[in-house]
């Protein structure tokens, strides 16, 4: 794997602008949503199966992120809570290069090998933590 800097190129998708933005408007979206006191999702899967689902526990991780409670969020559901870390610090590095205008970070190369590891990664990140829900929250 190879990350290098580089200014974007003419006609490149700013990935900064773009995410930066959805999740801007993603949390004012919720912002207003908790403002006007609107219903809490259901969980479709919980529903049904009265066992939490893989994102259970996302919103309460969220609202208690944003609320600086920080070791409740992590409870709630940690692979949200360190989403949610990766998001803030994405979001910085992404004003900070939009406003200096600086180089963008990219990754040049990946092995197949690479790709195969980190989807291998992502869902065992994903399966450990479906396990930790359902053993902390066995019928939330």
């Amino acid at each position: 794997m190879q990350i290098v800097r580089r200014p974007l190129a003419p006609g490149e998708t700013n990935h900064e602008l773009l995410w930066l933005s959805v999740s801007s408007g993603g949390l004012a979206l919720a912002a207003i949503w908790l403002a006007l006191k609107l219903p809490w999702p259901i969980c479709l899967f919980h529903a049904l199966t009265g066992h939490p689902c893989l994102t259970c526990g996302a919103t309460r991780s969220a609202v208690a992120f944003f609320h600086a409670r920080f070791f409740a969020a992590f409870e709630s559901n940690p692979l949200a809570f360190f989403f949610y870390c990766g998001l803030s610090i994405f979001n910085l590095y992404a004003l900070a290069v939009i406003v200096m205008r600086a180089p963008r970070a990219r990754i040049a190369q990946l092995t197949p090998s690479e790709r195969k590891f980190i989807r291998g990664f992502i869902i065992a990140l994903f399966a450990f933590n479906w396990i930790y829900l359902l053993n902390a929250n066995p019928s939330l």
